[in-house]
């Protein structure tokens, strides 16, 4: 990589940083390229030549905790080599991913709900692929006769949604104090929802 190169993707990097702190603490909607410009210390030209609009940059952010999301979770999976303890693995990094990005956080599960019609296709594409992970774990499950068949997909869906219940009461609440310390009680529901043994 060039000097260049290097000094442009820092750049990025500096409006990437800026948006995270702004968008959390404003909200999207009333956030503003102008912020963006203030909280990283670059000019509004240095900004639109790496990202259109405040939108672009919205979305690059989403894109960003969905990919460390998905690459954390497939990490996870492939590291347990126990088929039962997979989605224990799967779970609790998901947990830890949310818990050390609180602000991406913020902004991928409480955000982006507000923040217009234009994400709402990009969030269910996200909250897709984590769904994906789950219901192949879960066909797993039932291929290796460890649960009875399931509607996979539903039972996935189901699974995304107890997950992003607790850390989104998490992000706006701060409880629990500790998000890893719901994996316990998580861990139990979820199981029991597949028909696995506690």
């Amino acid at each position: 990589m060039t000097d260049r190169q290097d000094r442009s993707q820092n750049r990025i990097e500096k409006i990437l940083e800026a948006a995270v702190e702004i968008f959390s603490r404003k909200g999207y909607r009333d956030s503003g390229v102008d912020d963006i410009v203030v909280e990283s210390q670059t000019s509004k030209g240095g900004i639109y030549f790496h990202f259109p609009n405040k939108q672009a940059i919205f979305l690059t952010l989403l894109d960003r905790m969905a990919n460390l999301l998905h690459s954390r979770a497939e990490e996870a999976l492939n590291a347990e080599p126990d088929l039962l303890k997979k989605g224990d693995a799967l779970l609790l990094n998901m947990l830890k991913t949310f818990g050390s990005h609180r602000h991406l956080t913020q902004l991928f599960l409480v955000e982006a709900l507000g923040a217009g019609h234009e994400f709402n296709d990009k969030i269910m594409e996200l909250h897709g692929r984590f769904s994906a992970l789950v219901q192949n774990y879960l066909d797993e499950l039932v291929r290796a006769g460890a649960v009875a068949p399931i509607n996979s997909q539903v039972a996935s869906i189901a699974w995304f949604g107890a997950v992003n219940e607790t850390v989104t009461r998490w992000v706006l609440t701060g409880q629990p104090a500790n998000l890893e310390d719901a994996y316990p009680t998580l861990r139990l529901l979820l199981r029991r929802g597949v028909g696995l043994n506690s």
